[in-house]
């Protein structure tokens, strides 16, 4: 049984926070958490019950402060299925954020692009997700558009942002794998037959949860690579990585942007 009360008892005793935005931080994105004022770190060690990350670019902190005087809260580290973790336990974050009074989300994660219109560099963000896990069996997946999962304000937002920074942000599909291996030049194929434009092994999960929960979200993809059969190199997850950090410069800026935006309309 997992104990949100000492989750949270925790999170209060270290911190004075009192925000309503959340931020997941994909692989290799963590310069925003040098723009925060009055910043606290909160070791995942360190919280009762809560999982560890065992994936290179995945820290493992929650990172509290402030931007431009609004308080937010970061994961700097997410968990995966590939890890070994259950679907409840990738999602603790979310559950966890809120119980901390999160109404917003913005959801981050380095993507592989199948949409030769959306280079790597580019960013996307996502008006629709795809379960291609197949999980629960052999069917087609399904596009999920529905504002529960992706708030059109929010998009809204995210596009008005990245033209006053002269960032180039595309709409798309966002498409789960189980990973931990790189998907094959034919299960691409068939993911764009289905309409997908990029994909990734996380972020379905927290979608989903933050639906549930009623957090309006926002899912950012920063487009690190094509993925396979349409990049000519074999794809690792150092070059993924490597290209995140590469980016995150102006992907950090568009979300300091979107923040900013979001709480002047709160």
């Amino acid at each position: 049984m997992i104990n949100f009360d000492l989750m949270v008892e925790k999170i209060f005793d270290e911190s004075k926070f009192d925000g309503q935005i959340g931020v997941i931080l994909g692989s290799g994105l963590g310069k925003i958490t040098s723009t925060i004022k009055n910043s606290e770190l909160i070791p995942y060690i360190s919280i009762p019950h809560y999982p560890q990350t065992t994936v290179e670019g995945h820290p493992g902190e929650l990172v509290l402060g402030t931007i431009h005087d609004f308080d937010i809260l970061i994961a700097k580290g997410r968990f995966h299925y590939y890890e070994g973790y259950s679907f409840e336990e990738i999602t603790i974050p979310i559950q966890l954020f809120s119980r901390l009074g999160i109404k917003y989300l913005i959801i981050t994660n380095s993507a592989g692009s199948m949409n030769l219109n959306h280079p790597p560099g580019n960013f996307m963000v996502a008006d629709s997700h795809m379960d291609c896990t197949f999980r629960r069996g052999p069917s087609d997946p399904e596009i999920r558009s529905h504002s529960i999962f992706h708030n059109p304000s929010l998009i809204q937002i995210a596009q008005s942002s990245a033209e006053k920074l002269e960032l180039e942000i595309n709409t798309g599909t966002y498409c789960w794998t189980l990973g931990p291996s790189y998907e094959t030049p034919a299960e691409i194929e068939n993911m764009l037959d289905l309409g997908g434009d990029a994909v990734g092994m996380s972020t379905v999960p927290e979608i989903v949860t933050a639906a549930k929960l009623g957090i309006k979200t926002l899912t950012l993809s920063c487009l690190t690579n094509y993925a396979a059969g349409i990049a000519k190199s074999p794809l690792s997850h150092q070059e993924v990585v490597t290209n995140a950090k590469k980016f995150d410069k102006n992907f950090s800026n568009l979300i300091i942007e979107i923040i900013k935006r979001i709480y002047r309309e709160i």
